[in-house]
């Protein structure tokens, strides 16, 4: 009689991220996986954070996407070491797949890698990728009621960054509610609310990415 087999893909996974962070370890470097929706500005929030990290740290960026190298190009194009994972359908980066990537970057010479996740708030909070810490990015364009319909990655992130909040003034976004209910599911997360295209906020958040999460 045959006997069917069943592995766990979960498992498998979380080898693939043991493996990544041995790597990093042994390279002394750090890796963050930033996480957020679609048009949320985690790839303008990157551009402007290369501008201050460069050169006291030396980075690179593995940029996660379903399809096309836009958001790569647009990072290359500032001189930023990039390269692009493409899921093919995935709503969300695989630890097999940024091991592999990760094995192509000159890790002796950097100190701290970013990933950039597939745009989606849901999926990509629930597979470890060997990354030292999950960022949350939340616009405030998009609610602030997010923290409570999708309470796993502000549970599990080591920091949230509350984007385009040169905004404010034109929505209703009620930002003293969404830090409440960030509270109220994560209370030790720092925040920091920026304006990546004005600059404010942007030094206390790549403080933060220096010290890799």
């Amino acid at each position: 009689m045959d006997v069917k087999i069943y592995k766990d893909l979960m498992g498998e996974n979380a080898k693939w991220a043991a493996e990544t962070r041995a790597t990093l370890a042994g390279k002394r470097a750090r890796m963050i996986n930033l996480i957020g929706s679609p048009g949320c500005g985690k790839t303008l929030l990157l551009e402007k954070s290369a501008e201050r990290l460069r050169p006291a740290t030396r980075f690179a960026v593995l940029e996660g996407d379903v399809e096309t190298t836009r958001d790569a190009e647009r990072l290359a194009s500032l001189g930023v070491r990039v390269s692009q994972l493409l899921t093919g359908g995935a709503c969300h980066l695989e630890a097999k797949l940024v091991h592999a990537a990760l094995n192509d970057l000159p890790l002796d010479a950097l100190d701290l890698v970013v990933v950039e996740n597939v745009g989606n708030l849901v999926c990509p909070a629930e597979f470890d990728i060997g990354e030292h810490a999950k960022v949350a990015v939340l616009s405030v364009t998009e609610g602030e009621d997010k923290p409570l319909k999708y309470p796993l990655l502000f549970r599990e992130a080591g920091a949230l960054v509350l984007t385009k909040t040169d905004l404010l003034p034109h929505l209703t976004f009620d930002l003293e509610a969404c830090l409440g209910f960030v509270r109220r599911i994560n209370p030790a997360l720092p925040v920091f609310q920026v304006s990546a295209l004005r600059g404010t906020g942007m030094d206390a958040w790549v403080g933060w990415m220096r010290r890799g999460g």
